[in-house]
């Protein structure tokens, strides 16, 4: 995946925004998902307070397997006392331990690296990282990435959403700093495009029976990319997903085809 080995093992995970936002039997259900992603081998998953019920239910789904699970998670607040709240309740979903913990959104991203970095001293938090996903804040994001306490970004990208790729993806890479991508269908708007089976057959040899899958495929071929967080309800588009997190990898052609497609 990433760390301090420098190799990268690009991986399908799981994200959490809306998907496991219930409640009840919704909740109890959101366990076959997980299960399917386990299955898969797809075990990074990602989450935040920002999320409503989503740590806790994931939480739930994790039980009896947490130590198999790679488990992001999120610190959004500016205020310290809801700070600790919030490292408090993760604690409790996660059984004391954070693999990713991340600055959601740069929120008062200085108090929080160094909030951070006390647990993870102590040896609760494995990889410190920060998020963003508007383009507006991507300047910020840069200057904040230079902290070296900082080891993952995680920031929106497709064939779309292409602004990270002159500054930040550079500046990642540069560092050594594991990537983690959202919005990998642009919020639904990429995965509803009609694209017809006949255009994906070029791509069959890569492994792609789907455009989601492709979509998935052309940003794990930026080999500046490390975890890409396909957020889904469905255990069996979880399965399809986590197999776009295979070998062979796009090559420039391939990945200009596919951002073609998205376009048309």
């Amino acid at each position: 995946m990433f760390g301090s080995s420098g190799m990268r093992v690009p991986v399908v995970g799981m994200g959490t925004w809306q998907t496991y936002d219930v409640r009840g039997t919704e909740a109890e259900e959101r366990r076959v998902v997980t299960d399917a992603a386990f299955e898969a081998g797809a075990t990074f998953f990602d989450s935040s307070p920002m999320y409503g019920e989503a740590e806790h239910v994931l939480g739930a789904t994790l039980q009896g397997r947490r130590e198999r699970a790679f488990v992001a998670t999120k610190l959004w607040t500016a205020d310290d006392r809801e700070a600790e709240r919030q490292v408090a309740a993760a604690f409790r979903c996660f059984l004391g331990r954070v693999d990713v913990y991340q600055v959601h959104n740069l929120v008062a991203w200085p108090r929080r690296l160094a909030e951070l970095e006390r647990l993870r001293v102590a040896g609760t938090v494995g990889v410190i990282g920060l998020t963003h996903y508007s383009r507006d804040a991507f300047a910020e994001l840069r200057r904040a990435m230079a902290d070296r306490r900082v080891g993952a970004i995680q920031i929106p990208y497709n064939p779309l959403e292409r602004d990270v790729e002159s500054v930040i993806l550079p500046a990642a890479a540069d560092r050594g700093l594991g990537v983690i991508v959202m919005r990998p269908f642009g919020q639904g708007r990429l995965a509803r495009r009609r694209v017809p089976p006949e255009a994906l057959v070029p791509l069959a040899p890569f492994g792609v029976a789907s455009w989601p899958q492709a979509l998935l495929k052309w940003i794990l071929s930026d080999a500046r990319c490390h975890v890409v967080i396909p957020a889904t309800t469905s255990p069996a588009h979880m399965r399809m997903n986590a197999a776009a997190g295979r070998a062979p990898w796009f090559g420039p052609e391939e990945r200009a085809y596919v951002a073609r497609l998205a376009q048309t």
